[in-house]
C-alpha cells in the first residue's frame, strides 16, 4: 500500500500543476485582452459613467405689453442646491452641511429645518433648492466654501422677474416651484395634448421626463393668470446638459451641450397698454376696485386692472407665511381679481339693458311716459325710487338721464324677464369670457328657468322679481369685464369684434360668445342718446363729468370730445324700512362702516359722437357712482384719447435664437 501511494503522488502533482498552469494562462490571456485590446472601450465606458445628463429648463417666453414693454421676463439667477446622497449618509451629516451653508446665507432656523426634512425624507439622488435669487457676493462666498461642503453646488440659471410689479399681478399671475398637484396636472394636460395613453410606454416615458423637469431646482410653473393658462407654450421644450462628476458625485465641470439644446418658450404680447394701466392704478389711489377699457373698433382690451394688488416677485421664490397672511386678511382683497372674478349687482348700469329690451320687444315706445312720485306700488309692496321726492313725469330719455327707478320698474313689468334676459345676453352679460388667463366668472342673467334650476332656490319666477331686476338688483349680477363688453357693444353695435387681451403668442378661442345681432332701427340710438344726456344735459346724474377736453388740447380727431355714460350704485345689504327716515331716505353711505357702503359703478364710452373706447369702473364701497366712479371714468377716457393706445399696432417680438435656450443649471 505504501509503495502504491508513493507511485501515485508524482502523477497527481503533475495533474494539479497542469490544471493550475491552464487557469493561470487563461487569466493572463484575459488580462492581456482587457489591458491591451479593449482598453479604449472601457475608458469610454468609464467616462460615460462620470458624465451625467441633466434636464435643462428652457428659456421661458417673455410677456410684453402692446408697445413691447416687458411685463414678465427672465433674469440671471444665482442659486445653491444640495444633493443629499453626496452630503452624507446620516441625518447628522446632512444637517451639518445644511447648517453651515444656511448660516452663510442667513437662512432662518425654520427654513433649515424644512430643508433637512426634505433632504432626509425625499429621494436622495435629487437636488433640492437651498436658496435662490442670491446676490453676487452671496453666490461667491458659497462658491468658495463649496469644496468643503459635500453635496453643495453654487449654480447659475434664470429666474422670473416682473418689472412692473403689482400692475399686472392679476392678469399675468406669477410662477413658483411646482408641487405634486401641479406636476400631476401638467402631466395629464401634456399627455392629453399629445394623445398619449398614461400607461403606454411612450406615455410613461413622457410623464417621467415631465416630473424630472419640474423637480429641477431652477424650474418654475405658472400658478395663475397667463403664466398658468399658457404654461405649455411659455415654458418651451427642455434641453439637456452634460455634467462631469467626480467620484463623490460632485459636479466639477460643464461639458459642451449645444447639440442637446431645447426650444425657448413662446413670447406673448398683450393688447393691454402698460402706461394706461399704470395711470388707472394711480387714479384709483387708495380705493379698492377695478377698471376695464376696450377699444370698440378692434375688441382689444387696452386696460384691465384690479387694485390693490401684491407684487408678484414676492411669490417666485416663495412668500413667507406672515406677509401672505396679511394679504389674505386685508379687507380690500388684494389677491382677488376684481375685474375678472368679481361679481356685483350692476345697479342702474343695467337700465340700458331694460331700455333696449323694452324698445326691441315693443313693450314701450321712447315717448311713453311714466309718473314718478318717489315710489311705486307693485303687487304687495312699495318699491322706492332713489330720489324720495320723485322725478315727475319721465320718458325713456329722461328716465336714463335722471336714472329714475320708477320708470324702469314700469319698463321691466311691461317687458317681462324673458325678453330682458335675451337682450342682456346679446349685450354680452351672463358669459365667462375666455381671455387666456385663469379664473373668470360670469354674472347671472336670471329668468324663470334659471330660478327653477338654481339648487339654492328652486322656485318659479315671481312678478316682483322682475321689478327688482329692472334696476339691476335682485338676482341680476355681472362682472366688471362683462359690463365693459356691454357698454362696448352699446357703443360699437353689432360690428364690434369679440373682446381679447392677447395680441399674439397664444391662441385663445372662445366660440361660445353670444353674437349681438341687429336691433330694430332706433334702439341703440335711443340708448346712446340717454347715456349722453346723463353726462351732458341738465339734470343728468353725472353732468359734471361729461367734458373730456375742456382746454381743447386733445389731438384730432378727439378735440372737444365728450363721453356718454351711466352711473350706478350697487347695494351690499338689504335696506329695511326702519333704516329710512320719514322722507324715505336711507342712511348716507359716509355714515356707514366702509364694508356696508354701496359699490360705486360707472360705464361709459368716448367720444360720444364716434365711439373709440369704452370703460367700466367699479369702486368697491365707494358710495355714489356719479360722484366717485364717474370722474375716474372721465379721466381714464381722456387719458386714452390723448395717448391713443389703439392707434398703434401691437408689438411683434423678434424670433429668438433656439441655441440660446440651453439655459438651466450652470455649475461653476
Amino acid at each position: 500500500m505504501n509503495r502504491d501511494w508513493k507511485n501515485l503522488f508524482p502523477s497527481r502533482r503533475m495533474i494539479f500543476l497542469g490544471a493550475g498552469g491552464v487557469v493561470l494562462l487563461g487569466l493572463t490571456a484575459r488580462l492581456a485582452e482587457l489591458q491591451l485590446f479593449r482598453q479604449a472601450e472601457f475608458e469610454t465606458k468609464a467616462r460615460e459613467v462620470r458624465i451625467k445628463l441633466e434636464p435643462a429648463p428652457p428659456h421661458r417666453g417673455t410677456i410684453y405689453d402692446r408697445t413691447g414693454r416687458e411685463l414678465a421676463s427672465s433674469k440671471r439667477n444665482f442659486y445653491v442646491t444640495l444633493r443629499p446622497e453626496v452630503a452624507g449618509k446620516t441625518h447628522e451629516e446632512i444637517g451639518s452641511v445644511i447648517e453651515r451653508v444656511g448660516r452663510q446665507l442667513r437662512l432662518s432656523d425654520s427654513k433649515m429645518r424644512s430643508l433637512l426634512q426634505e433632504a432626509t425624507n425625499g429621494p436622495r439622488h435629487r437636488d433640492i433648492l437651498v436658496a435662490d435669487d442670491l446676490t453676487w457676493q452671496e453666490f461667491a462666498q458659497v462658491n468658495v466654501m463649496a469644496p468643503e461642503l459635500a453635496g453643495i453646488s453654487a449654480e447659475v440659471g434664470e429666474l422670473r422677474s416682473y418689472p412692473l410689479q403689482a400692475a399686472f399681478y392679476h392678469t399675468i399671475g406669477y410662477v413658483q416651484k411646482a408641487n405634486d398637484a401641479d406636476i400631476a396636472r401638467i402631466v395629464e394636460q401634456e399627455l392629453k395634448a399629445m394623445n398619449e395613453a398614461p400607461d403606454a410606454p411612450a406615455g410613461v416615458a413622457r410623464a417621467a421626463a415631465i416630473r424630472r423637469l419640474y423637480k429641477h431646482p431652477a424650474m418654475r410653473v405658472g400658478k395663475q393668470g397667463i403664466e398658468s393658462y399658457g404654461e405649455t407654450d411659455l415654458k418651451g421644450e427642455p434641453g439637456r446638459i452634460r455634467l462631469l462628476q467626480n467620484a463623490t458625485g460632485r459636479v466639477i465641470d460643464r461639458l459642451p451641450s449645444e447639440d442637446l439644446a431645447g426650444r425657448p418658450g413662446a413670447d406673448v404680447v398683450l393688447t393691454i397698454d402698460a402706461e394706461l394701466q399704470n395711470y388707472a392704478i394711480q387714479r384709483f389711489g387708495a380705493e379698492a376696485g377695478s377698471a376695464v377699457m376696450i377699444d370698440v373698433t378692434t375688441g382689444e382690451v387696452v386696460c384691465m386692472m384690479s387694485t390693490p394688488a401684491p407684487d408678484p416677485n414676492l411669490f417666485v421664490s416663495g412668500i413667507a407665511s406672515a406677509p401672505y397672511k396679511a394679504l389674505r386678511e386685508d379687507e380690500r382683497n388684494p389677491l382677488y381679481h376684481k375685474a375678472y372674478d368679481g361679481i356685483y349687482p350692476p345697479g342702474s348700469t343695467f337700465k340700458m339693458i331694460v331700455a333696449a329690451a323694452a324698445l326691441e320687444s315693443g313693450a314701450m315706445k321712447p315717448e311713453d311716459q311714466v309718473s314718478c312720485p318717489g315710489k311705486a306700488w307693485y303687487y304687495t309692496r312699495y318699491y322706492n325710487c332713489w330720489r324720495p321726492e320723485g322725478h315727475g313725469v319721465v320718458n325713456l330719455h329722461t328716465g336714463l338721464q335722471k336714472s329714475c327707478d320708477c320708470y324702469f320698474y314700469r319698463a321691466a313689468e311691461r317687458t317681462g324677464i324673458e325678453e330682458i334676459a335675451k337682450v342682456a345676453k346679446r349685450f354680452g352679460l351672463g358669459h365667462r369670457y375666455e381671455l387666456g388667463i385663469t379664473g373668470g366668472k360670469s354674472g347671472v342673467v336670471p329668468n324663470n328657468e334659471w330660478k327653477l334650476n338654481n339648487p339654492r332656490i328652486k322656485e318659479r319666477w315671481y312678478p316682483g322679481d322682475t321689478i327688482s331686476a329692472g334696476i339691476g338688483q335682485g338676482y341680476v349680477t355681472a362682472s366688471p369685464f362683462e359690463l365693459a363688453v356691454m357698454v362696448s357693444r352699446i357703443a360699437g353695435g353689432p360690428q364690434m369684434p369679440d373682446p381679447h387681451i392677447i395680441a399674439n403668442g397664444i391662441r385663445v378661442p372662445d366660440p361660445t360668445i353670444t353674437p349681438m345681432g341687429e336691433f330694430k332701427p332706433g334702439v341703440l340710438e335711443a340708448v346712446r342718446a340717454g347715456m349722453f344726456a346723463v353726462t351732458s344735459e341738465g339734470g343728468g346724474t353725472a353732468v359734471r363729468s361729461g367734458e373730456l377736453d375742456p382746454e381743447g388740447k386733445l389731438p384730432a380727431p378727439y378735440t372737444n370730445a365728450r363721453m356718454a355714460g351711466k352711473s350706478g350704485s350697487a347695494q351690499v345689504r338689504v335696506i329695511t324700512a326702519a333704516e329710512r327716515d320719514s322722507r324715505g331716505r336711507a342712511i348716507a353711505n359716509d355714515k356707514l362702516p366702509w364694508k356696508l357702503r354701496d359699490h360705486a359703478l360707472f360705464v361709459a364710452f368716448a367720444p360720444a359722437d364716434k365711439p373709440r373706447y369704452a370703460v367700466s369702473i367699479i369702486v368697491e364701497h365707494g358710495g355714489s357712482g356719479s360722484s366717485v366712479a364717474a370722474p375716474i371714468a372721465r379721466d381714464l377716457l381722456a387719458h386714452a384719447l390723448r395717448y391713443d393706445p389703439g392707434g398703434r399696432k401691437a408689438f411683434v417680438p423678434q424670433t429668438r435664437d433656439v441655441a440660446a435656450s440651453e439655459g438651466g443649471a450652470q455649475p461653476t
